[in-house]
């Protein structure tokens, strides 16, 4: 899907109530099921999560402005872990240093045309 058709969608779905957005989602994931050519990229584990909680709570007929709230705090605890996963990365970057430069084996002594190896000057 192209940028400017994903921008026209959002807008379009920022000027509806949750209820109607809701019922969106399931339209568009009927179309899904029936049209999909390409599979769905997999959600990381707090969206997974997030949904699964979403869904339930749907089933459940919990008002969509609770829901709304319950989501909204979900994804701040999920800014929050991404902030945390960050910082811990750059931790652990820091604490283990610069990769390690790979050295290359000494090249082997060079021959010259006859096959020898070179002759060492006694100069010295």
């Amino acid at each position: 899907m192209n940028e400017f058709l994903r921008k026209r969608i959002e807008r379009k779905l920022e000027t509806l109530p949750d209820e109607r957005v809701y019922q969106i989602l399931d339209y568009i994931e009927f179309l899904e099921s029936k049209y999909a050519t390409r599979t769905e990229p997999s959600p990381t584990p707090i969206q997974r999560l997030a949904e699964t909680v979403e869904d339930t709570l749907r089933a459940g007929r919990v008002s969509a402005q609770t829901i709304k709230g319950t989501m909204d705090a979900m994804a701040a605890a999920g800014r929050v872990m991404s902030g945390l996963a960050a910082a811990g990365k750059a931790v652990v970057d820091q604490v283990a240093g610069p990769a390690p430069e790979k050295k290359e084996p000494p090249a082997p002594p060079r021959k010259d045309d006859s096959g020898a190896p070179p002759m060492r000057s006694e100069s010295a």
